[in-house]
């Protein structure tokens, strides 16, 4: 029996080293687009036809076991789109073993096959490929794939983000965030079919989307790229299953004066040069509020001093430091007299160079 190969990586449009979630992601957003209900009635066959083969498809290669047995077609994966079914023991299939249709006579495989999936899937799969008796797939092959044969199915993990000021990730902080994700739908109950058909209202996923307000805590400390979990928050579990979690990524806004550098925080401080020369006392603001810094005698600019356990939380007990970064700057408001200081300053400097 010869039969067109399917090449089911294609159909869904991804590699064939595409993950599971990659896989679940391209058939989701395949099967809205595809469904026939969604399609005029001119369209509406063609529609069809390509929606069977995405659920084909993703029959096969959500399945780990299907997907492994389908990948061992090795260097005869598309010999010609066509197959002659090879033998049980071929040395190209590693023991895989090819059905004809007398395989399935009798069995209860036509009823769930239903003319749904094409003669390579019932060419090359059996033992219940499609849906056991508790699971009949009707003319599809869809409506078992979350209630009967693979029970409760978790929803995903999403990802989204939260942006926070650097005062909001050092004390923590309680935010309304909206969210996208997915619920089960109400019309279907998660099974994504509707009689023997598939489910209008979700397009045979068995999730619709869904937006939410959410009241997150963010705990102290936390910073850039950090994820917060929020359990039970995340896609829609199906045929019964869990919903995934939520997980928002921190992202911290620029400071205009703080610089986070892994548990330390520096700033920049400007001084007078007499301050520079004699030592000052000068205020510095922390994240805690201001406090008094002494700055000793004959300091650089650029020079950095140290306040001790004045910086972020660390992950283990206590905190990091501040670091106060020093710049020099002659004030642009000087009075005659400090004016006439500056040059018997200058000058005194300048003889003693010349008179070396």
């Amino acid at each position: 029996m010869t039969v067109k190969f399917q090449d089911y990586y294609e159909i869904l449009g991804v590699d064939r080293n595409a993950s599971e979630k990659e896989i679940k992601s391209a058939y989701r957003k395949l099967a809205r687009k595809w469904h026939p209900d969604l399609h005029p009635a001119g369209e509406k066959e063609k529609a069809e036809e390509k929606f069977k083969k995405i659920n084909e498809a993703y029959e096969v290669l959500k399945d780990p076991e299907k997907r492994k047995r389908y990948d061992q077609l090795g260097s005869n994966w598309k010999q010609g789109q066509d197959f002659s079914g090879f033998q049980q023991g071929h040395p190209d299939m590693g023991g895989v073993r090819f059905y004809t249709s007398g395989d399935f006579s009798g069995s209860g495989f036509e009823d769930a096959f239903g003319g749904g999936f094409s003669d390579f899937f019932r060419t090359f799969f059996g033992e219940g490929a499609a849906a056991g008796p508790a699971g009949r797939t009707g003319r599809s092959g869809f409506a078992g794939r979350s209630a009967g044969r693979r029970g409760p199915v978790r929803g995903e993990d999403v990802e989204s983000e939260i942006e926070l000021s650097l005062e909001e990730a050092y004390r923590g902080v309680t935010r309304s965030i909206r969210v996208s994700g997915s619920a089960v739908c109400a019309n279907c109950g998660g099974t994504g079919a509707e009689g023997r058909g598939f489910c209008a209202q979700c397009g045979g996923t068995g999730a619709t989307p869904e937006e939410k307000t959410l009241e997150v805590r963010v705990p102290a400390g936390v910073k850039e790229g950090s994820r917060i979990r929020l359990k039970g928050q995340g896609g829609a579990g199906l045929g019964g299953g869990p919903k995934g979690d939520l997980y928002l990524k921190v992202r911290l806004r620029p400071h205009p004066v703080f610089r986070l550098k892994g548990d330390n925080i520096e700033v920049d401080a400007v001084i007078r040069p007499e301050q520079a020369v004699f030592g000052d006392k000068i205020p510095v603001q922390t994240l805690d509020g201001k406090v008094t810094l002494t700055v000793p005698p004959n300091s650089r600019s650029g020079s950095k001093l140290r306040l001790r356990g004045k910086g972020f939380p660390k992950k283990s007990k206590g905190r990091g430091d501040q670091y106060v970064r020093l710049t020099i700057d002659t004030p642009s408001d000087l009075s005659e007299e400090e004016k006439n200081l500056y040059r018997q300053l200058y000058e005194q400097r300048k003889g003693g160079e010349g008179s070396a």
